[in-house]
């Protein structure tokens, strides 16, 4: 499918290993005109019939690309731009973060989370979501979901 505008958010999943997870990030990002990149290894095939029943009749017109690695990520993506990093770890919460239109917003795997480095090399754009102590986490499409609408409120996107 062509590419017919400049996206207004680049959404980042590192490793993934769910494919409904997947689907239903990738039928978020075609409802805001969001870019997903998935970065490898990833843990099962684009031809997964859960990753198209996740993202039903939509992911035709999902804009998205795969990478190598995390070198190829930032090579494709450059570095003039926000990269905003979705932890457990975080010290700020998502809604407090300053989001602009083509901002970079970076998710783990379900199972491992962003791999420790590039938490450790980017702290301060390190968010996370609140919740209480008896949750460990989310699941990755709600918590994806939540933070994509956050950033879209924002920057002034669909209405």
């Amino acid at each position: 499918m062509p590419k017919l505008e400049e996206p207004s958010l680049n959404v980042v999943l590192h490793s993934p290993e769910i494919p409904p997870n997947t689907g239903n990030i990738g039928r978020t990002c075609v409802a805001v005109g969001a870019k997903l990149w998935l970065v490898k290894p990833i843990g099962y095939s684009l031809e997964d019939k859960y990753l198209r029943r996740a993202g039903l009749d939509y992911w035709q017109y999902l804009d998205f690309e795969i990478v190598e690695d995390w070198d190829h990520l930032l090579e494709k993506l450059g570095p003039n731009r926000n990269y905003w990093y979705l932890t457990k770890f975080g010290k700020k919460v998502f809604w407090d973060a300053d989001f602009n239109s083509q901002d970079v917003l970076v998710f783990g795997s379900e199972s491992q989370g962003l791999p420790e480095e590039i938490r450790t090399a980017n702290a301060d754009h390190c968010l996370r979501l609140p919740m209480r102590s008896e949750v460990r986490s989310l699941n990755l499409a709600s918590a994806a979901t939540a933070v994509i609408y956050e950033a879209m409120r924002q920057v002034g996107g669909v209405e």
